[in-house]
This record gives structure tokens, sequence and C-alpha cells, in this order.
């Protein structure tokens, strides 16, 4: 689990917003309560400040190129050798989620970081290996332009570019060896998936002041954020509890294998600093905190390619002595 923290807005700071969010090291960031009635019972009772440990903490003086160094460069080797990973954004609206993910031209994030290492790795090994890359929604640059030029954007109160949709690039890398091939031996291939996704931000209606059609979009962002969270709770949880419900929303049936399944998963928190969105922040590092505990099974994909043309060729002679009896 990665943190970011974005910088102060000119407009908060003009409105008298305070950071509240401070990164002590590499590893921890501090948030401190900004209330001080002393009317707030549920405030009575507990600290101001509150400290949380993730496994890389960035604040506002990390470039892109930091960010994705430091939460998931690591993960393109795995793919190149036949392991599923999932990096996904995380984070209340505004807190910088599709800037991390997507970036810019000149500033690009860590989608078209990853599809940059991804090419140079099959570059460095195409001497002795075939690569069969395909992708699901976006492909590589200017592809990548168009796809999110068609994602529905809409100016809330709380962010002027919020994403009304949940965002996913699914690249899939499949390899084969020149040699072997060249020989005529039963040719075996790895398959490694990459899946890439800017969740859409949670949100308030009083704080986007949201009204009619954007209402209700925020009402199916939250329902399925929520879904989310409910599986975090479940798969955090160490009372014993084995049942996790994937089937609430479509987001989570994508994320069961990047939640609990067979796949290496980072998470990127994304938190504003400043003093308005303080319940936000903490929500969403206390999901973070929750999210290290889950556990994933990676296995490799190595699969034979004759077996698998053999068996669906039986499969296809089956059916069709089923077809003639019946």
């Amino acid at each position: 689990v990665a943190l970011r923290i974005r910088p102060m807005m000119d407009d908060e700071i003009y409105n008298g917003a305070t950071p509240v969010a401070h990164k002590v090291d590499e590893n921890m960031v501090v948030i401190m309560d900004p209330s001080d009635d002393l009317d707030d019972i549920l405030r009575q009772n507990r600290s101001r400040e509150k400290q949380y440990i993730f496994d890389v903490v960035m604040d506002a003086k990390s470039t892109q190129e930091d960010t994705y160094n430091k939460s998931c460069k690591f993960l393109i080797p795995s793919i190149m050798d036949g392991y599923n990973a999932t990096v996904f954004a995380y984070g209340a609206t505004g807190a910088g989620k599709t800037h991390t993910m997507l970036g810019r031209d000149e500033n690009p994030g860590i989608m078209a970081q990853a599809l940059t290492d991804l090419f140079d790795k099959m570059n460095e090994s195409q001497e002795r290996l075939i690569y069969k890359v395909t992708m699901s929604y976006l492909e590589v640059m200017h592809i990548l332009k168009e796809g999110n030029k068609q994602r529905t954007q809409e100016p809330t109160a709380a962010n002027k570019t919020s994403s009304r949709s949940h965002a996913v690039l699914i690249i899939s890398v499949r390899q084969r060896n020149r040699s072997v091939l060249a020989a005529g031996m039963q040719q075996q291939y790895r398959m490694g998936k990459l899946i890439l996704i800017d969740l859409a931000g949670s949100e308030r209606a009083a704080n986007t002041q949201n009204r009619g059609k954007r209402m209700v979009e925020g009402a199916h962002i939250n329902r399925s954020l929520l879904a989310l969270g409910n599986c975090i709770n479940a798969l955090s949880d160490k009372t014993g509890s084995k049942y996790v419900n994937y089937r609430d929303s479509k987001l989570t049936r994508l994320l069961k294998d990047a939640l609990g399944g067979n796949c290496k998963t980072v998470m990127v928190a994304h938190i504003s600093p400043a003093s308005f969105h303080f319940e936000e922040t903490r929500n969403t590092l206390t999901y973070a905190d929750r999210a290290k505990n889950l556990k994933t099974k990676v296995r490799l994909f190595c699969a034979c390619l004759f077996l698998f043309v053999f068996c669906m060729f039986c499969i296809f002679c089956v059916l069709g002595c089923v077809s003639v009896f019946v």
C-alpha cells in the first residue's frame, strides 16, 4: 500500500484551509484533527493526532516518476515472467488519482510509464522471445488520449474535472521462446497481465453540490466504492469469517483477484492535506490501513500451446458427437 499526499490548492489556501496531513518519513504519515469543538462528544475521547504506516509515503514534493518508481515499477519484471498484477488508485474526489494514473503529455502518469517500461523490457529480449501484447480500453499514448476523451467527466464543486466512472486499462503479455518454436517442439507460453485502475472518487453530495443526474451518478459511484470497502473489511477481518461478497458491484467482481486471488496488488491511496477534507482523508487512510492485511496467492501462468489446442479439439469433437445424437 502506497500513499500520496497532493499539494494544497490555491483556492484552499485562499479560503483559509490549513494542512492537517504531514509526511513524517518514507513510511509514516500523521494527521491532526482540525476541530477544537469541546462540545463534540465523539471527539472528546480520542486523540487529535493519529499516525499511519504504509509501505511508501509520498508528499507534494514527489514527482510522477518518483511515484511510479516507488509504488509499482517493481511489478514490471513479474508481468514479463507470467504473473498477474493490479495497481489501483483510491481516494476521495479531487485527491489526485487521475493525475497519478494518467498525468499529462509532459508529465505522464503510471499508465504511460508502465507501458513504456513493458515495451523496453520486450525490446531487450526480443532476440530470444516472441511477444504478443493485447490491451483493452486503451492502446499506447494516442489511443490513451482518445479513450480518456470518451471517459465521462463533469465539474463538481469539489473537483473541476471530476471523473464520473472507473477507468480500467488491461494489458496482457504473452511470450514464447523463439528457439523452441524454430525446433518445432511443443511450445509453452507464459501469460502475464497488468490491470491499471483509476477509481472514481468517493464524494459527499453536500460538498459537491450535485443535483439531478450528477447526484445519481455520485450515488452509484459511492455504492460501488462501498462494496469495495466492504470487501476490504471482510478480507482484513481476523475473526475467521471466510465469506466475501464480490457480487455487490461490477467493480468488486473485477477486483476479485486483486483483493484476494492470483495477483500482485498495489493500492495507491490519495489524500488531500487540507483541513476542509479531514473526514475524507481519515476515511481513506482507514481503508488503506486495512488493505495492508489483505493476502493474495500469486501463481505463475505457464501453459503448453499444443495441449491447449488438443484439449479444445477434443471438446469440439465431443460436442459434435452430442449434437449428432440430439
